[in-house]
């Protein structure tokens, strides 16, 4: 069976080849399902976000707790979900919550610095991604196997260079290109945010592939999870390539 491919480790090569055809009868994964369970899981990042946000403006010193709880959280119940598939329509609804009040917080933090780069960041966020699906259901861009494995290269390569920085971090080495606010700095934070992007499109196309092969129903909420790390990765690069574009004014 041909599986569409995508870099996003949570939609994986295997994902629905592990898992088969739904048992004839049963309610099977379809793309108006993954769009409902889509909007459920933004509406609990949002919720999330709400309350650690107004907190932190409120000057709540605590909440840097579940801020740090809410990323410390959100990974492991990703990971969780990723190795346990069947457990998404609880845990991916988990996920969103806690990620929310990850980004809340740290969504008040870039605020405080730069007042309105929130608003523009979400703003972009989601233009990308309607932009992007546009373009994906209109045949502007076609999920070729070459398109795949560029952008499989080039998220392999990110996440890489992000591990390196984590490591050298610790030692109180900084990649300056990385971090930096001139133009190599901001061109690279650019392109990360180009190559989050087109993790969308090949979101969509994997998320078509399953309801077109029948995948058992609680798939959905797995397949709705998968595009939420990439929306959410997307929107954190937004922050920081704004926050560039910002410190240089």
């Amino acid at each position: 069976m041909n599986i569409t491919r995508s870099s996003n480790p949570v939609l994986g090569d295997n994902t629905f080849n592990s898992l088969g055809y739904a048992a004839k009868g049963s309610s099977v994964m379809t793309i108006q399902g993954t769009v409902n369970k889509s909007f459920v899981l933004v509406a609990l990042v949002v919720l999330g976000a709400t309350y650690t946000w107004k907190q932190m403006v409120d000057g709540n010193p605590a909440m840097m707790a579940f801020v740090i709880g809410g990323a410390i959280g959100g990974f492991i119940t990703a990971i969780v979900t990723v190795f346990k598939k069947t457990w998404s329509p609880y845990t991916a609804p988990l996920y969103a919550l806690l990620e929310g009040l990850f980004l809340g917080g740290i969504s008040a933090m870039f605020n405080a610095s730069y007042p309105g780069i929130v608003i523009q960041a979400v703003a972009l966020t989601f233009g990308t991604m309607f932009a992007l699906l546009f373009a994906y259901k209109s045949g502007l861009i076609k999920v070729t196997e070459n398109f795949r494995l560029g952008v499989l290269a080039a998220t392999g390569g990110i996440a890489i260079a992000y591990f390196i920085s984590f490591i050298l971090s610790m030692f109180g080495v900084s990649i300056g290109f990385m971090h930096s606010n001139g133009p190599v700095g901001i061109i690279v934070s650019l392109v990360i945010v180009v190559v989050a992007a087109l993790n969308l499109v090949l979101d969509f196309d994997f998320i078509e592939s399953g309801a077109r092969q029948g995948a058992p129903k609680y798939m959905e909420w797995y397949a709705s999870f998968g595009l939420m790390v990439t929306l959410v990765w997307l929107y954190l690069e937004m922050l920081r390539l704004l926050s560039k574009l910002s410190s240089r004014n």
